[in-house]
């Protein structure tokens, strides 16, 4: 082996600037998708002319910023005509049920901001999103009509792909019914009843959730079959089905408020009814699953005393409130579930 050939790579700072600058992107994405560029495209191919003013667009950057999302790999140019991508289509664009960018939304609107005070907040420990003055984050979200169906949408985006991969994995002939605990708009159990026709699906949230969630069902084609169960998990009980799923609730609470939570779906569940537990949960040796990570550092953005988790730790929750069998299964992405037999 030559000296030439045995030298390792010099040692670049590229990675380190694509992460120090990685907002570029995702401003980029997040501005087109305040802008409804994936909607408008939906309807076929334009030029950056035609686009531009479509979107109501100033001339002078309008062309750099369409190539951007073209090298960002979500819109394709074909002599001058930009389109979306086959994943774009599919999931930007607002007219389609299989939308996510409702999570995108908020996260402009909302996170994008928040995030700017991170620092602060690994200093104090204290969240800086509209509680930051010591109110209650939920309770901000749900004061207004506006707030409240922007994050039930929101929760719809992130959740839609995670409930059609549950509806493909968990073995759902031998079950009846089932709950989606903290349901929001209910994409999971509009998505379980769709693959399942079958299933008896409802899904259990606050008062004010009950007409986006009906709403909702009703777009979807399942207004009856899929029912709204009221009340509030953390001062009273959880509704009885065969089996319970709890996704993005655990991370929201700190570790008392999460064993009790876990306790209470064993309270109600009859022998041999499951929990199911989604989340981006953290791998257990705490090195690879960067999205569980960040979200747990969202969760310190947004909540008093929320935290992300690893499987292991899910796994030993439910063994504490006393479920029998208890298994972990990676989902989809960056989603694992943990399963708990009663």
């Amino acid at each position: 082996m030559s000296a030439a050939s045995g030298r390792q790579a010099p040692v670049t700072p590229e990675h380190i600037m694509q992460l120090g600058f990685g907002f570029w992107a995702s401003k980029t994405l997040l501005s087109a998708v305040e802008l409804g560029v994936f909607t408008v495209l939906a309807g076929g191919p334009l030029d950056a002319e035609a686009l531009r003013v479509k979107l109501g667009l100033h001339p002078r950057s309008a062309r750099d910023f369409f190539d951007a999302l073209v090298a960002l790999r979500v819109l394709d140019r074909t002599d001058g005509a930009y389109a979306n991508t086959a994943e774009a289509d599919l999931y930007l664009d607002r007219g389609k049920p299989s939308y996510v960018g409702g999570i995108l939304e908020m996260a402009n609107g909302r996170l994008y901001p928040f995030w700017g005070n991170l620092t602060e907040a690994l200093r104090t420990g204290r969240p800086q999103n509209e509680a930051k003055a010591g109110g209650d984050f939920f309770s901000a979200i749900y004061a207004s009509p506006e707030g409240l169906s922007g994050f039930l949408n929101a929760m719809t985006g992130v959740s839609l792909p995670v409930a059609r991969a549950l509806a493909a994995r968990f073995p759902w002939a031998g079950v009846r019914s089932v709950i989606d605990i903290g349901a929001a708009a209910g994409s999971m159990p509009v998505e379980l009843a769709l693959a399942h026709p079958h299933l008896e699906a409802g899904g259990f949230d606050l008062p004010p959730v009950r007409p986006v969630f009906e709403a909702y069902v009703a777009q979807r084609g399942l207004a009856g079959r899929v029912r709204f169960h009221e009340g509030d998990f953390m001062r009273g009980p959880m509704p009885s089905a065969e089996v319970l799923v709890m996704g993005h609730i655990l991370h929201d609470w700190d570790l008392e408020e999460k064993r009790m939570l876990v306790a209470k779906a064993h309270a109600v569940l009859p022998q041999g009814g499951a929990l199911i537990v989604y989340d981006r949960m953290i791998d257990d040796d705490r090195r690879e699953n960067a999205a569980g990570l960040l979200m747990s550092l969202n969760m310190l953005i947004e909540t008093p005393g929320g935290f992300d988790y690893t499987g292991a730790d899910c796994v030993g929750w439910l063994r504490e409130a006393g479920f029998a069998s208890v298994r972990q299964e990676p989902l989809v992405g960056p989603y694992s579930m943990v399963v708990g037999i009663k």
